[in-house]
């Protein structure tokens, strides 16, 4: 398995339970059919069943016993098989039962292979009843293939009447059950299991499950085929123990498997379906940290069982909420068959409850609200976190009968939103009331702990001398802020009133509210600044997550010399996000930063491309004139390498032309301030005009003849002489530049003469 442990910072300081959850221990007892009817892979996988049970609990107080039955057909047999004793579900427990259900086998003919259900009832209703406290569920598992046979067995009497006595005799056993409290969950195996029969039992036995509520009423289930076996038995095992069940992915290994853990949850166990038990296992936080399989880890406490076997299930008490990863791995030649991951937990779920006004007159309305919470007082907003859940209220009092409150969270009537874990009702205060008034709420559901809120109150007289009303915005904020509220308060006495402020139904140390404490002065009419604290981040550890916490609480003012009447309770919600960091404060100043830049490398771009333009001989159309003036020849210039086009004059004495030539004697390129540039080999340069020439050889110059920026197919120089130029001068003059274009490709100019007109 785990091969190192990281070694646990310092404890954390957000608030956990100080030991494992006290409620959710259960006493079980595991019948296993051993009759010759069940096909080898069905034993097999009634085993993998009856391991799996011991792996997924989650309480260490649990007890289990297991054993197997068929029929005593002749002296000397006995129906049922001890094989595991009662056994406490701690780290040993787990263990050990593992080990002896590998004692459970399929029975040879001279050793009985008939299946008795009364007896294999009658022995799990005395395992569960013999020595047990009865107000711990007592939940029989009955593993079959679903067909009673007492035909071989002569017990029941003559052969002729055995299958009525039989039927007798599980009538009376099941009425024992439900007498002794013990549910009986049967689970089907084989290809066609008797579903009638099963359905039976399982509505013989106790009916009331750990909560009443449908989901924890007995039934029976049937396994499809072997892969069905882990999952089918979890969601029985979870209903039958109040657990939640959520079944995750699988993969060959190596593979990482994801599954969450609820923020309600308190203990629970996530099983591993490893198929091959060479499969290594590793297991990682929400905040990816890998967690030892035995010990204390930042707050939570690990317990391993199952590592050498096709199953292991890692018990976790006060786990991180949030998505964990399986790792799992497997060496060459074991990885063939899927690995399947699953998680059982139980929970807390709390809610605080407020009555608007809390101090009602008598025929007045009020509004009732039960928010939901975890056991810190974070608020719960997700709706599969309270799946299945049931709301009951009750307003009491003096001077009335009870009156039943209707409270949920579907968004009509008085819930102003549905879906949003706060459940709300009104109800109209008797006009018999007077003095004392309690409004309840009870929460139940499967895998969480029951839990009941009231708030006390008094019906108001017809004026009170004091009233206030507290506005508290919701918030979305950060450990250590604050979020501020204005408190209007108005005192129609003659006497001085002191207001307490607080805050309940929230673990302490997560919010605090200032002032503590306020005097409204005879006559006074106003308004207090009221300014709630969120803890500092320490406070919150692991669980302050990217996605941040909800905190539900309720601020409370009470009037303390009006023998401490409530005078508001309202309702806060606090969004707590981890301080954001430099990018998430000033995201916009990088951004704009970022656009700057770019803006500024796309305007040097443009610049640059530009002045490449602008010096590109791309165009230009070069003409070659003699010592007369007369045009010997044109020739259009390309864009030339590195805005230089190179050429020669050919045959300067006989057919003088220009041609194209890289590392020619001369090379011509545009100027920034219009005409161009002559280079000569050397690297003398000299500015060519629009209207003006340059000596190139003592009897030819060279002029600019009329440009065009499409280039002409390539020909060669053609001659004429229709056309005179002005006799050239035979001075060099050099004339420096700017540049005021940019050119499109390559580079211009060179550290010499020319630089000047750059």
């Amino acid at each position: 398995m785990l091969l190192s442990l990281l070694a646990p910072p310092g404890p954390r300081p957000v608030p956990a339970a100080a030991s494992e959850p006290a409620f959710g221990s259960v006493n079980y007892a595991v019948a296993v059919d051993e009759s010759a009817s069940l096909a080898p892979e069905d034993m097999k996988a009634e085993k993998a069943a009856a391991a799996r049970i011991a792996l997924g609990d989650v309480s260490s107080s649990s007890n289990v016993t297991v054993f197997g039955f068929a029929a005593a057909e002749s002296d000397g047999q006995r129906a049922v098989d001890p094989v595991c004793p009662r056994t406490t579900l701690d780290k040993p427990g787990r263990e050990s039962v593992g080990a002896c259900v590998d004692k459970l086998r399929s029975r040879k003919k001279s050793e009985g292979t008939g299946t008795d259900f009364p007896s294999a009832i009658r022995q799990g209703v005395h395992d569960l009843s013999t020595g047990t406290d009865p107000s711990v569920p007592r939940v029989l598992f009955l593993l079959t293939d679903g067909k009673m046979d007492v035909s071989g067995s002569p017990k029941y009497g003559d052969p002729a009447h055995r299958e009525a006595e039989g039927e007798r005799q599980l009538e009376l056993e099941l009425k024992n059950a439900a007498e002794q409290q013990v549910q009986i969950w049967p689970l089907g195996f084989g290809p066609a299991p008797d579903r009638k029969q099963l359905d039976r039992i399982a509505a013989g036995g106790f009916q009331k499950g750990c909560v009443e509520l449908p989901s924890a009423r007995p039934k029976a289930s049937k396994v499809s085929g072997a892969k069905d076996v882990g999952p089918t038995l979890e969601k029985i095992f979870a209903a039958a123990h109040c657990l939640r069940y959520e079944r995750g992915p699988s993969n060959r290994p190596p593979a990482t498997l994801e599954i969450g853990i609820s923020p309600l949850a308190t203990v629970g166990s996530i099983v591993v379906d490893k198929g091959d038990p060479e499969v290594t296992v590793t297991y990682l936080d929400p905040s990816g940290h890998e967690v030892p399989t035995s010990g204390t880890y930042r707050a939570s406490r690990f317990e391993l069982a199952g590592a050498g076997g096709a199953v292991e299930a890692l018990k976790i008490v006060d786990p991180v909420p949030g998505i964990w990863k399986v790792k799992a791995e497997a060496p060459e030649g074991h990885r063939s068959l899927p690995v399947g991951v699953s998680v059982l937990w139980q929970g807390e779920l709390r809610g605080s409850i407020t009555m608007d006004p809390p101090s009602p007159q008598a025929g007045e309305k009020t509004t009732v609200t039960m928010r939901l919470q975890t056991r810190e007082g974070y608020e719960i907003k997700d709706p599969d976190d309270y799946a299945g859940l049931r709301v009951r209220g009750e307003l009491t009092g003096d001077g009335f009968a009870p009156v039943a409150l209707d409270l949920s969270d579907d968004g009509k009537g008085a819930d102003p939103d549905g879906s949003d874990g706060s459940f709300t009702g009104s109800v109209r205060i008797p006009k018999s009331a007077g003095g004392a008034l309690k409004v309840s709420g009870t929460l139940t559901a499967s895998g969480l702990s029951a839990d009941t809120r009231s708030e006390t109150g008094q019906v108001a007289p017809g004026v009170l001398p004091v009233t206030a009303a507290l506005t508290l915005p919701d918030a979305d904020t950060h450990p250590g802020s604050t979020v501020t509220g204005t408190l209007a308060v108005h005192n129609t006495s003659d006497t001085p009133h002191t207001l307490r402020l607080s805050v309940a139904d929230l673990q302490d140390g997560l919010l605090s509210v200032t002032p503590a404490e306020t005097e409204v002065k005879p006559g006074e009419s106003g308004t207090r600044k009221v300014t709630v604290e969120v803890a500092p981040e320490d406070v919150f550890g692991d669980r302050l997550g990217d996605d941040g916490l909800r905190l539900g609480g309720t601020v409370t003012v009470v009037d303390t010399t009006d023998d401490d009447r409530t005078l508001v309770r309202s309702p806060l919600s606090v969004r707590v996000t981890p301080e954001p960091g430099i990018w998430d404060m000033y995201w916009w100043a990088f951004l704009t930063a970022a656009v700057v830049v770019v803006l500024a490398v796309l305007a040097v771009l443009a610049w640059l491309r530009q002045r490449r333009t602008r010096r590109d001989p791309f165009g230009l159309v070069l003409r070659l004139v003699s010592e007369t003036g007369d045009i010997l020849g044109e020739h259009p210039a390309g864009h030339g390498h590195k805005q230089w086009y190179e050429f020669a004059v050919v045959e300067p004495h006989r057919s003088p032309r220009i041609e194209r030539r890289n590392h020619g004697p001369y090379a011509v390129q545009r100027s920034p301030e219009g005409g161009a540039v002559l280079r000569e080999r050397g690297g003398r340069r000299t500015r060519l005009t629009a209207s003006g020439q340059v000596p190139l050889t003592d009897s030819l110059s060279l002029a600019l003849g009329e440009e065009t920026r499409i280039r002409p197919p390539r020909t060669r120089t053609t001659r004429t002489r229709s056309t005179r130029w002005p006799r050239p001068s035979r001075s060099r003059t050099t004339t420096p530049s700017t540049p005021t274009t940019t050119p499109a490709t390559g580079e211009g100019g060179s550290s010499s003469t020319y630089d000047s007109y750059l």
